[in-house]
């Protein structure tokens, strides 16, 4: 009896859920049909009126700041007038926003095209642009399905000049800013005008904003370059926002988020650091219509500036070390009796971490007026090379302790060497018996020469035939470019030269390489090279820029996001005490009598180390008809203090001279005031910071 009473209990409870889940499932299905009966319609409508398209602005560019943190380059604002079209905006609802414009701001026309007047032409006048066509050309065109354009192309070809010149100054205006508005892309806002825009228009703009669809007013910038001329072709430049990104590069930023017309780095430091520059772009939601009409918009995403570059260079001494070298090749310009002398190069550097705090060259060119007058070259110090002459004897002998051909103390007969079907070849004096460190202090070539045939093997025999194996070229390159010679430096900016590297393997020429009159190197590789040699035998990176900062538009300078670490490229394959033999060597000829440069250093308080260079050289200048004239290149290198280097330098001024009568010691007197303006300097801002520190324990007290 139990047992039936529990059977019945089952079913009953199985039957109250059947009929809730019947409950459930018949709410859903009359809920679904209210939907798609009575608001399916609405819906519908109401997905096919709105479409999203999310659309990016530009953010102002990341600022650079020197070592010091002084600026270098930073953005100016500018008040701007742009237009945002929808996709559903007319010509000639375009045309009529640009002639009520055109009543209210002063528009430059210079940029208007032939093509953009018959365009506007055609607009503005559809009567008389109809009668540039016949019955022909229509019966033509239905007959034969020409393209769509095809009629427009024959009206464009049959507009005259006559028929352009009734277009009034007034109109220019008005297409000038049509032209504008047309450029850019739907939903994206399109700079009108930000140059010149007055006080005046800005706010009548502002005050007519209703009556100008699309229009509105907001802040542009434009990139300013602080110190004017300064380091200015290092720096780079970036894109107008009319040019946008440059066709051979459209791919690769389109691909990063970019619009076609976003201003990027164009070239060196602005092109290089262009994705730490740019910044974080707001990005904004434009709502529409299916026929294109803006509805609302909302921020998906707060814009940033770009992150803010702090560089190496001390811009203080790298004005210093400009105003040297124009007023030395001024100088030099009058007094060595030769027209090629235009140009002259310093690069300064800390060779124990490769920061480069000092990248000048100055150059005479003729401006557009015809007036000849000095302007920045500084990029030259990366991008140009020349033969640099006896400065590169340090790797050479080098390279001749390593080989084992000579070692420390070696002494050699210098005397003049008299080869076979050539000129003797000798030193600018015969110094006799001399060992290696007197062949550096008093520059001799015969040292280096016979240290050169012995790398090859050779030998040498008075009137005789040089033979040498050609793989000494090879074994002096090599060795070479473990200081930077032949070979790019790593610096962090594009566009590096190697320089030239020579492919005639006569045996003079060995011996020219050894006294560094064959293979052509850049100044920055020369300053690397003796950075080298100062830091004990470390390669190290050089690099134009120090810190990345987070941008900090209130307090200037935001927090560190990356420090850029020294680097060490190579450690020279040499024994240490050989790396010393070389720096005693430099010693020398600074600081000892008879050293090539010991009249223009002797006394300095900083202790300098050095080397002198002079290389017979042919000109390839600018100057067309006297390419490949005769001339000699001057070039020093160095570094202070020699017992504990802190600064190396190298001087390069090439077609210096083009007769020994002729000879000015320009490489030598730029060295010697550059170093003295370093120290200058330093003791200037230790002084400086001696004084603040003790402000701050004053301070700290009361």
């Amino acid at each position: 009896m139990g047992k039936n009473k529990k059977k019945k209990v089952v079913p009953f409870r199985i039957n109250v859920l059947f009929f809730c889940v019947f409950i459930l499932f018949s709410t859903m299905i009359l809920r679904i049909g209210v939907i798609q009966i009575v608001y399916g319609e609405d819906y519908t409508n109401e997905v096919e009126r709105t479409e999203q398209v999310n659309v990016s602005t530009s953010v102002p560019r990341g600022k650079v700041y020197d070592r010091n943190y002084n600026a270098v380059v930073d953005n100016q604002p500018l008040n701007a007038i742009t237009y945002t079209r929808s996709n559903s905006t007319t010509q000639e609802e375009r045309l009529e926003v640009a002639k009520k414009l055109a009543e209210i701001i002063e528009m430059d026309t210079s940029k208007i095209t032939e093509r953009d007047m018959k365009d506007y032409w055609i607009i503005t006048r559809p009567e008389l642009a109809e009668k540039k066509l016949t019955e022909e050309d229509l019966k033509k065109n239905d007959e034969q399905k020409k393209e769509d354009n095809w009629l427009y192309e024959l009206q464009l070809q049959r507009i005259t000049e006559e028929d352009l010149r009734d277009i009034s100054e007034q109109e220019l205006k008005v297409l000038a800013i049509k032209r504008e508005m047309d450029s850019g892309y739907a939903l994206t806002p399109q700079i009108i005008k930000n140059v010149d825009v007055t006080v005046k228009e800005f706010a009548y703009v502002s005050e007519h904003l209703d009556t100008l669809p699309g229009v509105d007013i907001t802040t542009d910038w434009k990139r300013n370059y602080v110190f004017d001329s300064t380091l200015r072709t290092l720096l780079g430049n970036i894109s107008s926002s009319n040019e946008g990104i440059p066709r051979e590069r459209l791919d690769y930023y389109l691909s990063r988020d970019y619009n076609r017309t976003d201003r990027v780095g164009k070239s060196y430091l602005e092109y290089e650091y262009e994705e730490v520059l740019q910044g974080q772009k707001e990005k904004v939601r434009n709502i529409t219509d299916k026929a294109g009409n803006l509805i609302e918009t909302e921020t998906i995403s707060e814009g940033k500036s770009g992150k803010d570059l702090v560089l190496t260079v001390d811009m203080e001494l790298q004005r210093e070390v400009e105003k040297i070298i124009e007023e030395e090749l001024i100088n030099a310009k009058k007094k060595s009796g030769t027209g090629l002398l235009d140009r002259a190069f310093v690069v300064m550097m800390d060779p124990r971490n490769g920061e480069v705090l000092s990248m000048a060259g100055r150059q005479f060119v003729k401006n557009d007026e015809g007036k000849t007058e000095l302007q920045d070259f500084a990029l030259g110090a990366m991008t140009t090379s020349y033969t640099m002459g006896s400065a590169v004897k340090g790797a050479t002998v080098l390279t001749g302790y390593e080989t084992g051909v000579i070692k420390p103390g070696s002494v050699l007969l210098d005397e003049p060497l008299y080869i076979k079907d050539s000129q003797p070849k000798k030193s600018y004096q015969t110094m006799g018996k001399i060992d290696d460190l007197t062949a550096l202090q008093r520059s001799s070539n015969v040292y280096m020469f016979k240290t050169a045939i012995k790398i090859g093997n050779g030998k040498y025999e008075p009137n005789g035939p040089l033979p040498i194996e050609t793989k000494a070229f090879t074994t002096m390159r090599n060795y070479f470019s473990q200081f930077g010679l032949g070979v790019k430096t790593g610096i962090d900016l594009p566009n590096e030269a190697t320089g030239f590297t020579g492919q005639d393997f006569t045996p003079g020429l060995l011996l020219d390489l050894a006294i560094g009159q064959y293979d052509t190197y850049t100044p920055l590789q020369l300053a690397q090279y003796v950075s080298t040699i100062a830091n004990d035998g470390y390669r190290m990176r050089p690099q134009i820029v120090k810190e990345i900062r987070e941008p900090s538009p209130k307090e200037g300078l935001g927090t560190v996001v990356k420090a850029v670490d020294a680097e060490v490229l190579n450690r020279l394959d040499m024994d240490q005490s050989q790396v010393e033999r070389v720096q005693e060597g430099f010693r020398r000829v600074m600081q000892e009598q008879r050293g090539t440069a010991y009249s223009y250093f002797r006394g300095a308080e900083y202790n300098p180390a050095g080397k002198t260079g002079t290389a017979q050289s042919f000109y390839d200048g600018p100057i067309k008809d006297k390419f490949l004239a005769p001339t000699y290149n001057l070039t020093l290198v160095g570094y202070a203090p020699h017992d504990n280097p802190e600064i190396a330098f190298s001087v390069v001024v090439p077609w210096a001279y083009d007769r020994a009568k002729n000879q000015h010691p320009i490489n030598n007197l730029i060295g010697k005031r550059i170093m003295d303006k370093y120290f200058e300097l330093k003791a200037g801002q230790n002084e400086e910071k001696a004084l603040n520190e003790q402000k701050e324990v004053i301070n700290g007290t009361e």
